[in-house]
């Protein structure tokens, strides 16, 4: 009997073309769904956008991470961009400013015969002769004949410096022959003076022809007293001068003597009547058959620094384009972010 009423009561609830359990069921899923609502979740299988904040922070944290390392590497390449441009126009003014001396040696067989200038004031001239491998005869007595096979010219002049004084200088021609050891040799003598000490002053000059062919030989010689130094060679000792030559060209060309010499004290046998004439002896020759040639050379190359600089500034220029992309990208992610971020919350509303 109660079998009877259960199987039934189960036909009478699937009739009417399975309507009831269909409206039951329905009934059931939006109770639990308010019900879901109104606790203010949503179950996992409705709703798989649950954990989907945490992975968006993550991926905002990334190219946020990103984006800084990008502006990074963009202001690092600019600033090694400017070191680079400094740099290279500072080493460019640097090799303009300080030239690099280039030294060469030329060897030759005769010199332009030098111009060698002497100011002996109160002392006479007893001789001037043309020797060869240092073969210097004895002194020349003062009652003498004076022994003289030099080229010489006087030439009275105006100082430079002062001018109200009167210079007259004594000038020689002189060696040539460096291979066959040339030298000039020349004494003079010198009455008693009140001075404590005696000398006589020389100067020399680059070719004794710039002298003898000048139509201006005073100013000449006041030209040459400015540029060229002054030695001198004391009494009672014979001064051997080497003389060697230095050509230096570049922006200003320039002709430089330089010396060496050495000093040997006279045996002075004279009977002592005599001794009060001071006697100067002084001998001029060339010291090696080699002209020293100094060039001032600008290292500095204009086209190696303009290529440098077209090659910084296409860095520069790659750099800035890159940072324009990269910003471009930054403002589309962030557009994306929050279009997504709205969508979002748009779903959660509905």
């Amino acid at each position: 009997m109660l079998r009877r009423e259960i199987s039934r009561s189960y036909q009478e609830f699937s009739d009417d073309d399975g309507a009831e359990p269909t409206e039951a069921y329905q009934h059931c899923a939006d109770n639990k769904e308010e019900a879901s609502q109104a606790n203010g979740s949503v179950l996992p299988e409705d709703d798989p956008t649950e954990t989907s904040p945490i992975l968006a922070l993550n991926k905002n944290c990334l190219k946020s991470f990103f984006s800084f390392i990008l502006i990074l590497i963009y202001l690092s390449l600019t600033a090694v961009a400017g070191f680079l441009a400094y740099q290279t126009i500072s080493d460019f003014m640097e090799k303009l400013n300080h030239p690099v001396m280039s030294v060469r040696y030329k060897e030759v067989d005769e010199f332009d015969p030098p111009g060698i200038a002497l100011y002996p004031g109160t002392a006479k001239l007893l001789s001037c002769r043309h020797h060869y491998h240092d073969h210097i005869p004895p002194r020349t007595s003062l009652g003498e004949y004076k022994d003289l096979d030099c080229i010489m010219d006087m030439v009275n002049y105006t100082d430079p410096y002062f001018n109200k004084t009167r210079r007259q200088a004594l000038v020689v021609k002189g060696p040539t022959d460096v291979q066959n050891r040339e030298l000039i040799f020349l004494q003079f003598s010198q009455n008693e003076t009140q001075e404590d000490f005696s000398a006589i002053s020389y100067m020399m000059f680059a070719r004794y022809s710039d002298m003898s062919r000048s139509m201006d030989k005073e100013r000449f010689m006041r030209e040459c007293e400015r540029n060229y130094s002054m030695w001198t060679f004391s009494g009672g000792f014979r001064t051997w001068v080497k003389m060697s030559l230095v050509k230096t060209s570049g922006r200003n060309e320039s002709v430089e003597f330089r010396q060496e010499s050495n000093v040997v004290k006279y045996n002075d046998r004279r009977p002592a009547a005599e001794r009060t004439n001071e006697l100067f002896f002084v001998v001029f020759q060339w010291r090696d058959p080699f002209i020293q040639e100094v060039k001032n050379i600008v290292t500095a190359n204009p086209w190696n620094t303009f290529a440098i600089l077209c090659g910084v500034f296409m860095a520069l220029f790659k750099a800035a384009n890159f940072a324009k992309l990269t910003v471009r990208w930054i403002v589309k992610i962030r557009k994306r972010h929050k279009k997504g971020k709205r969508s979002r919350e748009l779903n959660q509303i509905s």
